[in-house]
């Protein structure tokens, strides 16, 4: 996805602990052209699945999942953050560490809305130790639902999530890898 190397490579900020910031187009202000050209490339890489429902987490990929679902004619649904104390229905739970933050919160799904035997395609904005997909592959797994694929936006080539997932043998298909960055830029992987 060339546009949305450049975007990386002209928006993108490097801060302290190896976090990308390109909130300037993808998760705080939202360029709505980019993220439609996003969701049709999730389309063209998992066309050929049978797909049931789009998972995502709170709050960076809602956008995401909610643009691409649009092609696939199937419902988003995403874990929510903190206890589940509004939510009436049991749900499915599991704890998740964020990189980003430093912080480890719940996530939760009403178990009404995740089924057994569904296809599930699982949506994120990024990927840097898979913590986030990790978590919501659990709740799948609680519910005894299948994973069709992971579709992120950026993977963090240089560290482990992306490996990790593809060793486990899930179908992974990231739009753009970094592989590093210094002064001079972000490496792209071809």
């Amino acid at each position: 996805m060339d546009i949305l190397k450049q975007r990386i490579a002209s928006e993108g900020q490097i801060l302290p602990g190896n976090i990308i910031k390109v909130d300037s187009f993808l998760n705080h202000k939202i360029d709505v052209t980019l993220l439609n050209t996003i969701g049709q490339a999730f389309y063209e890489r998992f066309k050929d699945l049978k797909i049931d429902k789009i998972l995502t987490i709170e709050a960076s990929g809602i956008a995401i999942a909610v643009i691409t679902a649009q092609y696939f004619n199937v419902p988003v649904i995403f874990a929510k953050k903190g206890e589940a104390k509004a939510m009436l229905d049991q749900v499915y739970a599991t704890k998740i560490h964020s990189y980003t933050k430093d912080t480890t919160v719940q996530i939760n799904i009403a178990q009404a809305y995740l089924l057994k035997d569904e296809q599930i395609l699982i949506l994120d904005d990024f990927l840097a130790h898979g913590e986030a997909v990790n978590g919501l592959i659990d709740l799948i797994s609680q519910a005894k639902a299948k994973i069709a694929g992971i579709g992120i936006v950026i993977e963090k080539g240089f560290q482990d999530g992306g490996s990790s997932l593809r060793a486990q043998g899930h179908r992974l298909e990231s739009l753009v890898i970094i592989d590093g960055f210094d002064e001079t830029g972000f490496n792209f992987r071809e």
